[in-house]
């Protein structure tokens, strides 16, 4: 792997430092913050708090999982990969039948934004010949 590489892993590791742990703890400690900030108040049904704090367990741990890839960047590719699969179904399962119902005021537009830019850059970010490998 080239340290061009390295760098870039890097990089997408402190994002997720700071994006995922910003929304990951945000969701686990103050879930209703969570939901008007983070999800911009497009929560469905009743907006459970138990949800939100769930989402804030997975993104914690994948800031936690990032951190590590600071110092681990080829021993920690898999977080990406979980991101790529979970971000990707998300976009196709829920904001997907969303936008094509029209009902794109039920979006949380910044996080459907963050997902779409994730999904299409992982792909090519993710050393695949070294998490294949492992």
């Amino acid at each position: 792997m080239t340290e061009t590489h390295l760098i870039i892993l890097r990089l997408v590791y402190a994002a997720n430092v700071l994006v995922a742990g910003w929304v990951g703890l945000t969701s686990l400690l103050s879930p209703s913050n969570a939901m008007s900030v983070v999800f911009t108040g497009a929560v469905w049904g009743d907006g459970s708090v138990l949800a939100v704090r769930l989402v804030g367990c997975l993104w914690t741990a994948i800031a936690v999982m990032s951190a590590m890839g600071l110092v681990w960047p080829t021993g920690m590719t898999a977080v990406l990969m979980v991101q790529l699969i979970y971000k990707g179904l998300w976009l196709a399962v829920v904001a997907g039948p969303v936008v094509w119902r029209g009902e794109t005021e039920r979006l949380p537009w910044g996080m459907t934004g963050f997902f779409v830019v994730w999904v299409m850059a992982l792909p090519w970010i993710i050393p695949w010949r070294a998490l294949l490998r492992a």
